[in-house]
């Protein structure tokens, strides 16, 4: 059965069920032992299974997978050039404020520069790449009632920075040198 074009707008009378997530994200890497050596090294994951050298499915928690990387098509391949489409970064969300400054400690302690830092009202984020230049964002959300909203409302997401050495000190320990690739 053939699908009609639409125009590029969203229509607005289907509505999808609240219970419906994202369940994982799979990225095409060109090296999967460089790819472990951060998404596992570095950010944590745990890989729940492989599939020699050319897959592994990552989880936090014991979930069947939360990611997913593959050399099926990319092996020793390069980023997309800047000013194509596809995935603008994948973003791994931490349970507290403290969750997301140790993992902020150990993306510079691994000496990952990051692409920026900021307050979105609803989250606070760092973004930084992967070592095949994927996006990534490393964030944690507000509680609900705490987001921005308007004087009717409706959300009220905005960019503000995000100060680091706050952030860090959630750790309670000696502060961690920031360099000018971390902001």
């Amino acid at each position: 059965m053939a699908v009609p074009k639409k125009s590029g707008r969203a229509a607005s009378a289907y509505v999808i069920d609240a219970r419906a997530h994202i369940g994982h994200v799979h990225l095409k890497v060109s090296n999967i032992e460089r790819a472990l050596g951060f998404y596992c090294g570095v950010l944590g994951f745990e890989v729940t299974q492989r599939f020699g050298d050319s897959a592994a499915f990552l989880s936090a928690g014991g979930y069947h997978h939360h990611l997913a990387v593959n050399t099926w098509e990319c092996l020793g391949g390069s980023p997309p050039p800047a000013g194509t489409t596809g995935l603008y970064h994948t973003a791994i969300v931490y349970p507290t404020r403290a969750a997301l400054a140790e993992a902020l400690r150990r993306v510079i302690g691994a000496g990952i520069g990051l692409d920026g830092a900021a307050d979105h009202g609803v989250s606070e984020s760092i973004y930084l790449r992967d070592p095949d230049e994927n996006g990534v964002e490393l964030c944690c959300d507000r509680p609900k009632e705490l987001w921005p909203r308007t004087a009717d409302g409706k959300l009220a997401m905005y960019t503000r920075p995000l100060d680091l050495h706050k952030l860090l000190s959630e750790l309670g320990d000696a502060p961690l040198s920031l360099g000018p690739k971390d902001l």
